[in-house]
């Protein structure tokens, strides 16, 4: 059932009938649902039949791009600058094998894209010199990118990611989890307790 598409989902009769596509169509019924399908939560979520559209909070797509580092660099621990408006800012990472990575930065993004703009190294260079200033030129390479699902767009107030059962949309056996994104990883064990008690 991964990567399985959901067709449909009826919220009815205290139970949830749930449709499934992709090459082995199937129904199933249960008793509880917990939505948390992370970058595709909010769209899950108005799939549910019996759910009001207005206890779907809109969702923004930030696009964090990494850059890696030709060569050695003079750093041993993890550089971690002063934070913006949408992230931690561009940050030093150190693998395993010595690899040193610089990023996330914040995109903006209308539709899950992953492709890293080389062009983007220019803003990268200007925030990585903050703190390393003779990182030479021509030194960065692209990566990999990632996205997080946030429940605020650009110019508006960080949100917290949330967590919506019963009380919030009044729906019994149903729990949502939008807008997780790192914080929510870093709190997903304290995050399972609470959607396990509001499950039960």
């Amino acid at each position: 059932m991964f990567h399985t598409p959901v067709a449909a989902i009826d919220a009815r009769e205290g139970c949830f009938i749930v449709d499934i596509g992709g090459e082995s169509p199937a129904r199933f019924r249960a008793s509880y649902l917990i939505n948390s399908a992370g970058l595709h939560a909010n769209e899950i979520a108005r799939r549910i039949r019996g759910l009001h559209d207005r206890h779907v909070p809109p969702l923004y797509f930030a696009k964090g791009n990494y850059f890696i580092v030709s060569g050695r660099t003079p750093f041993e621990r993890l550089i971690y600058p002063m934070p913006n408006e949408a992230g931690l800012g561009v940050h030093l990472t150190i693998d395993l094998g010595g690899q040193a990575k610089f990023g996330p930065d914040v995109e903006w993004v209308p539709a899950l894209n992953y492709d890293v703009d080389p062009c983007r190294a220019d803003s990268f260079y200007a925030a990585i010199r903050a703190y390393w200033p003779g990182l030479p030129d021509d030194a960065l390479q692209p990566a990999y990118a990632g996205i997080r699902p946030k429940l605020s767009g650009p110019g508006q107030a960080a949100a917290d990611f949330m967590i919506q059962g019963k009380s919030a949309h009044g729906v019994p056996g149903l729990v949502n989890l939008f807008g997780i994104e790192s914080p929510g990883l870093t709190a997903s064990l304290a995050i399972a307790e609470r959607v396990a008690d509001m499950a039960r």
